[in-house]
């Protein structure tokens, strides 16, 4: 049995959460709290397995609660925010903090939307359960880039990318803090990466501008048809797969909201199999930590095709569900630790030579 205890200073969000996971025959909410310095007491005596964490309430907010807990009693914690392009900061940076995952409030109608998260709540919190709060821990320190620091990027002075000279980098649950890890560790000159996260539509943009800030490459939320470039990342959107197209010399951006795949838009499969299918053999793609499949299926036909492939192992993952479901499927060449999967790709043979 999971035992969950929610932390919300409102009393609504309280008792729908409690209804909403009551409903799982696998979870019980073993306590709740308006604000963090109630909680603590009760957390301590509670031992639970799983946090609810609201951001914003009295006395102290959820963000500097979650900074003392991962401080001093790491557990699985999963924010319920609003999502908006407003708040989204917030709760990247409590995903920098150890927060497994986050959950989404209405803006409206708060009793109805909230039951139409239910079956997100629940696969959230059983997931957060089983995560690798020790992964989360041994994050290599980020050295951030000063934006000072990165070069002006004049589109007028940068070549195409010869055709296959593509990293494509997949991730959902804990993939967030994993995908900057990576970045970070790029040089200027990078091959050109693309990026399909689980991440709602207002997040990404914020998202894709943190990463901006802390790589010397320059990452962008990914456009309709923009050109794909040496240097360069790109973030599908949030709500919009990102596929990826064959265009003169190299490669262009390819945005559509067709039908969710394997329950995800973006869909990590969608944009492996796109690569998969221009029949490219210079490509590398890569699956990090999330929860559940996306990507697995695709991965394979990456490598079937051709690509190389790796995934980050267990050790390192949040959650190891898309990585190993990789894995069982044989659709990995190689598996990596996450704080040497940038070195893996720099050093890649691929990347190396000059062509």
């Amino acid at each position: 049995m999971i035992k969950v205890f929610i932390i919300d200073d409102s009393a609504l969000i309280r008792a729908l959460l409690t209804e909403i996971l009551g409903k799982a025959d696998d979870i019980e909410v073993v306590g709740t709290a308006p604000d963090p310095l109630i909680a603590r007491e009760k957390i301590k005596r509670i031992i639970p397995d799983v946090l609810t964490l609201d951001i914003e309430m009295p006395h102290m907010d959820g963000i500097s609660f979650l900074k003392n807990l991962m401080r001093l009693r790491p557990m699985p914690v999963v924010m319920i925010s609003t999502l908006t392009e407003k708040g989204a900061p917030a709760t990247l940076e409590a995903l920098e903090l150890g927060a497994v995952d986050f959950v989404g409030k209405p803006k409206t109608d708060m009793a109805n939307g909230m039951h139409d998260f239910s079956a997100e709540i629940i696969e959230k919190v059983r997931a957060a359960s089983k995560a690798n709060v020790r992964a989360l821990e041994n994050r290599p320190a980020a050295t951030e880039v000063a934006p000072t620091q990165k070069p002006p990027l004049d589109i007028n002075k940068r070549l195409y990318v010869k055709p296959g000279q593509l990293v494509a980098i997949g991730a959902s649950t804990g993939g967030t803090e994993a995908i900057k890890t990576v970045l970070i560790d790029m040089p200027e000159n990078s091959p050109p990466i693309v990026l399909a996260q689980h991440i709602p539509a207002n997040f990404s943009k914020s998202y894709a501008q943190r990463l901006d800030d802390n790589s010397a490459m320059n990452v962008y939320e990914a456009e309709h048809q923009q050109p794909i470039l040496s240097g360069c990342a790109y973030l599908a959107p949030g709500d919009f797969h990102l596929r990826i197209a064959k265009h003169k010399d190299g490669y262009i951006c390819m945005l559509d909201q067709k039908e969710k795949e394997c329950r995800h838009r973006p869909s990590v499969d969608a944009m492996f199999n796109s690569i998969a299918k221009l029949r490219v053999k210079n490509a590398l793609g890569i699956l990090l930590t999330g929860m559940g499949s996306d990507g697995a299926l695709g991965l394979l036909a990456m490598k079937q095709a051709g690509c190389m492939t790796m995934v980050q192992d267990e050790a390192s993952s949040v959650v190891w569900g898309m990585p190993g479901s990789a894995v069982k499927l044989g659709a990995e060449q190689e598996i990596v630790s996450l704080h040497k999967v940038a070195s893996k790709i720099i050093s890649n043979s691929m990347f190396a030579k000059k062509n």
